[in-house]
């Protein structure tokens, strides 16, 4: 387990992260990209893990040379996820992080998820109620790899983003995270992978 003493407060990013619900997605999206007619490539498509649901929409339309609307393709997308009616579980590595820090530590979430369904997958899971802020694409301007998701995270929780360190499970992820300043713990195939990615110092 990493030693986290150095910081204030945890950034966990939810798919993949915390929860084990990539392959849903991952499934959700190959029927979404087959009623639509874009060609599935789950490897882009795993890629692209924290990115909100309606600008992966708009990447698919300009990769592929689509003009499905994006609010329409969002929805279906949505309502496929939901239709696979699978419990979520935890991930183990990151939830011992958890539970090991917690009441020591700050905790908040950073997802790309919208927010409906973010706070149906932290409650069944039970881990709504261990962190202080969820910050989700609903709650921001600009989704990852946009540093705006972790910094309202952090402003949220009280702290400076050098005062955070973000748990992610993608590349995206992780360039959110030093987009905002903060270092980065990557979390691959539910496994921590250490050592941690350093913030780049302002003005470096």
């Amino acid at each position: 387990m990493p030693d986290l003493s150095r910081y204030k407060g945890i950034v966990f990013d939810m798919d993949g992260t915390l929860i084990d619900s990539m392959g849903s997605h991952s499934t959700a999206w190959q029927q979404t990209c087959q009623q639509y007619g874009y060609p599935y490539d789950g490897d882009y498509i795993h890629n692209l893990g924290g990115v909100p649901t309606r600008e992966i929409v708009k990447l698919l339309n300009e990769k592929y040379g689509r003009n499905h609307d994006l609010d329409e393709v969002t929805e279906t997308k949505r309502q496929a996820f939901l239709d696979l009616d699978e419990n979520p579980t935890v991930i183990e590595e990151t939830f011992s992080v958890m539970q090991r820090y917690q009441g020591i530590l700050k905790m908040g979430v950073g997802t790309g998820s919208e927010r409906g369904n973010a706070i149906r997958m932290l409650t069944e899971t039970g881990l709504l109620d261990r962190v202080e802020t969820v910050v989700t694409a609903t709650d921001v301007t600009y989704g990852k790899p946009h540093g705006e998701t972790f910094l309202t995270v952090a402003k949220n929780m009280g702290l400076k983003p050098e005062e955070c360190v973000v748990f992610e499970d993608t590349e995206i992820g992780r360039q959110a995270a030093q987009n905002a300043g903060m270092d980065c713990i990557m979390v691959v195939y539910g496994k921590i992978v250490l050592p941690i990615a350093r913030r780049e110092k302002m003005g470096d």
